[in-house]
């Protein structure tokens, strides 16, 4: 066994929630690998919602995906995730976050606490009962300490009759490693 960095975990996770017909989010879609590996596992009846608001982001995951034949159940919205609530309102299995910004591009445009909390509780809103919302956090730049210290504060005053949270990092390793939250939902 090998323990699993937290991009990787993160779609350990998924593949153990997502079915094929699921309704799924990418809140944060960027250079588009989690809205593949979700697409493949929901399969030609589920669906996913992608979320990026760079449009440099959509464009390359739009031809990604349509280079791999799985754009037809996939929606791309050039929109930060604060609107996630405007455009889904089906019941979701699982949801996933990259916070911080774009690799390969202006490292100025970063998600921001005020519009990852809300995107997060409207994914919770939506989330079926043990269905999974994940955040990979990347904190290693201006803004993403902010960032992090307010979700990780958010997820632990959560209800823990109605959810369960996890919290995934390597603790010796330098240069800020990437957190991994999981919230799941237990109950309504």
């Amino acid at each position: 066994m090998k323990i699993e960095p937290s991009v990787k975990y993160s779609h350990t996770i998924l593949s153990q929630v997502i079915k094929p017909g699921d309704n799924v989010i990418d809140a944060t879609v960027g250079k588009g690998n989690d809205t593949e590996f979700m697409a493949n596992l929901v399969g030609n009846h589920g669906h996913v919602y992608g979320f990026d608001l760079q449009e440099e982001a959509i464009k390359y995951t739009k031809k990604r995906l349509t280079d791999k034949s799985l754009i037809n159940n996939v929606d791309l919205f050039n929109t930060g995730h604060e609107n996630i609530h405007s455009y889904v309102d089906k019941p979701i299995s699982a949801a996933i976050f990259n916070l911080g910004y774009l690799p390969g591009s202006d490292k100025n445009i970063i998600t921001k606490p005020e519009t990852t909390l809300s995107a997060l509780q409207d994914c919770l809103n939506l989330l079926s009962v043990n269905g999974i919302v994940i955040a990979v956090i990347y904190y290693g730049h201006d803004g993403g300490k902010e960032e992090k210290n307010a979700v990780l504060d958010w997820a632990k005053k959560l209800d823990q009759k109605k959810y369960t949270s996890l919290q995934y990092q390597f603790i010796n390793q330098i240069h800020c490693p990437p957190i991994l939250l999981a919230i799941q939902k237990k109950s309504n």
